[in-house]
C-alpha cells in the first residue's frame, strides 16, 4: 500500500487539530467550508472539486427505498458538462447550436450501440426518442446517464433542458452501499466561501427532500464534505 502524500498528511493533521480544539463544537456548513478552504489544495487547472457525501439508512435491495433526484446548485457546479442529446432529426441543428457535446437520433443510438461506451456526462432526450433507447439502455444505465423523468432529462423543450443543466443542475442517486456522492463546486477564484456554503446547503436540502416514503426511520446517518485529495469533515 502506497503512503499518503505529504500534503494529504499535513491536511489530515490540520483537520485533526481543529477537531481536537473544537471537541464540543458541531461543524456547521460554514465552519466546515472555512476549514476546507484553509487546507493546502492540489494545483489543478480549474481548482480541486468540493465533494459532498451522504450515508443513508436505506435498503438498496428494495426498489421503494432507492433514492434518485437532482439539485440545481445556486452557484453552478463549476464543471463544464458534456451533454448528449437524443432528438428527432428536426431538432438536431438546434441542439448543436446549444452546444451539446453529441447530438443525434438513430445515428447517435447506433454509434453508442456499436462502440459500447459513454464519453459524456449526462444525456437528455425528447419523449419520442425514448422508445428507441432500449437498444442502448444497458450502456447508458451502467454509466448512470439514462434519461429519466425523475431527473428532468426528458422533454420536448431541449433548449430549456440544456439551460437548466448548464445553470448547475446535478443528478444524484444512491450507490450499491446506500451512499450518495456528488460535487458541489470548485475551489477557485469563481467560488468564495458564501457560494460554496449555498451550494452545500442546497445539496443537503435536495437529498433530504428525496427521502423515500417507505423510509420511516432515520434517513441520513452522516454527511461529510471534502475537497479533491483532502480528508473529509463530518457535518452536523
Amino acid at each position: 500500500m502506497s503512503k499518503p502524500s505529504k500534503k494529504y498528511t499535513k491536511n489530515f493533521q490540520t483537520l485533526q487539530s481543529a477537531i481536537a480544539i473544537n471537541k464540543s463544537e458541531i461543524f456547521t456548513v460554514p465552519k466546515a467550508v472555512e476549514l476546507i478552504l484553509s487546507l493546502e489544495q492540489p494545483t489543478f487547472q480549474d481548482g480541486p472539486t468540493l465533494e459532498i457525501h451522504f450515508k443513508l439508512n436505506i435498503d438498496t435491495t428494495k426498489s421503494d427505498q432507492l433514492v434518485r433526484s437532482n439539485v440545481v446548485l445556486p452557484n453552478g457546479s463549476g464543471k463544464a458538462v458534456k451533454i448528449a442529446a437524443f432528438v428527432n432529426p428536426e431538432s438536431v441543428e438546434m441542439a448543436k447550436k446549444l452546444g451539446c457535446y453529441k447530438v443525434g437520433s438513430d445515428d447517435l443510438i447506433e454509434e453508442i450501440k456499436n462502440g459500447g461506451k459513454v464519453d459524456f456526462d449526462i444525456a437528455i432526450a425528447q419523449p419520442e426518442m425514448m422508445k428507441k433507447l432500449p437498444a442502448i439502455a444497458r450502456v447508458l444505465g451502467t454509466a448512470g446517464v439514462m434519461p429519466n423523468p425523475k431527473t428532468g432529462t426528458i422533454g420536448d423543450d431541449i433548449e430549456a433542458l440544456v439551460k437548466l443543466i448548464n445553470s448547475g443542475k446535478v443528478d444524484f442517486k444512491n450507490d450499491k452501499t446506500g451512499n450518495i456522492h456528488f460535487s458541489v463546486g470548485k475551489i477557485n477564484s469563481k467560488f468564495d466561501s458564501d457560494k460554496l456554503v449555498a451550494n452545500v446547503d442546497a445539496a443537503i436540502d435536495a437529498v433530504e427532500k428525496a427521502k423515500p416514503d417507505a423510509i420511516k426511520k432515520k434517513y441520513i446517518t452522516s454527511i461529510h464534505i471534502a475537497s479533491t485529495m483532502s480528508p473529509s469533515i463530518k457535518l452536523k
